[in-house]
């Protein structure tokens, strides 16, 4: 019975612990989405300009090239399709391919 108690209390701590930790990160993660990310046209050792007239609100990161300009293009595009669809394309990528074997098979079976 002891060992059950023992148990009962171990994750009560764990589940204490995880719960706090998920908490924290929720909460660090909700500071970090409404940060404002300075251009990258500001020297490093020069102090940014504050207020809000001179705050210039800047998209995150990845949404820049190298160059510092805004990408336009979508980054993924997800459209739905069929499993059949899907099961088609395939086919055709595997029977295109150069390894494929699977114009030579069907040869075998016509002959055979």
């Amino acid at each position: 019975m002891l060992l059950h108690l023992l148990y009962v209390i171990a994750f009560t701590i764990l589940a204490f612990l995880a719960v706090s930790n998920l908490i924290r990160n929720l909460m660090t993660l909700s500071v970090e989405s409404q940060r404002h990310y300075a251009p990258r046209s500001w020297p490093m050792g020069k102090p940014q300009p504050t207020g809000t007239a001179s705050l210039r609100l800047v998209p995150h990161p990845e949404f820049l090239d190298a160059t510092g300009n805004v990408i336009n293009e979508p980054l993924l595009v997800m459209r739905s399709m069929s499993v059949d669809d899907a099961r088609e394309q395939l086919d055709a990528i595997y029977e295109s391919s150069p390894g494929s074997n699977a114009a030579g098979s069907n040869e075998l079976r016509d002959d055979g």
